[in-house]
């Protein structure tokens, strides 16, 4: 929820607190702490921290072997930490570093995995517009936001509005009225 308020600080903290215990907790645990910990990162520019928390996360990841019914994307979710990543450094402005990785991870993502799918494709649509894009960032949105008239996914929703947040330099132009004509099957009045 920190990182959701956009508090960097309060997330590292949290996270500290728990990896502070880090014998004591589960790997999932830890992974998860390590991994939102990454997110406060990028929340304060710190993008070495980022790699290093996502590269000891994946360290962890191997031993990650528990049954609870909790906390298994990491397990379930192909490329689980490179969407982190990914997510991380769209966040940090490194949207050609994102581009890369969220071209890698769609790959990867199976059929099956409608939302995941969609929250991916918009989040990469927003690291290629914010790189400027614009063109590619339109064919992405499509994408997504047929998957999003399909599940009515409200994450997938949020995500396409930061899309066309990030869309605005070009709003007036015919890319930005086609953006519009991708979004309308999914806006309020679609």
């Amino acid at each position: 929820m920190r990182t959701d308020l956009g508090d960097g600080l309060g997330v590292i903290d949290l996270c500290e607190a728990v990896l502070s215990e880090a014998r004591r907790v589960v790997p999932k645990v830890r992974l998860m702490a390590l991994q939102q910990q990454a997110h406060g990162a990028s929340l304060t520019g710190d993008r070495h921290a980022v790699d290093q928390l996502i590269g000891e996360a994946d360290r962890v990841l191997v031993l990650v072997d528990d049954d609870l019914p909790w906390g298994n994307a990491c397990r379930r979710t192909p490329g689980y930490l490179e969407v982190q990543r990914a997510t991380c450094y769209g966040r940090l402005g490194a949207d050609a570093d994102a581009n890369g990785l969220w071209a890698q991870v769609l790959e990867a993502v199976p059929r099956t995995a409608r939302r995941d799918q969609g929250v991916y494709l918009a989040r990469y649509a927003t690291s290629a517009a914010a790189s400027g894009h614009p063109d590619q960032a339109l064919e992405l949105v499509r994408k997504a936001a047929a998957i999003a008239a399909e599940t009515r996914s409200a994450r997938m929703l949020r995500e396409l509005s930061a899309v066309r947040r990030a869309m605005e330099p070009w709003l007036d132009t015919s890319v930005g009225r086609d953006l519009d004509d991708a979004l309308a099957p999914v806006s309020e009045r679609g």
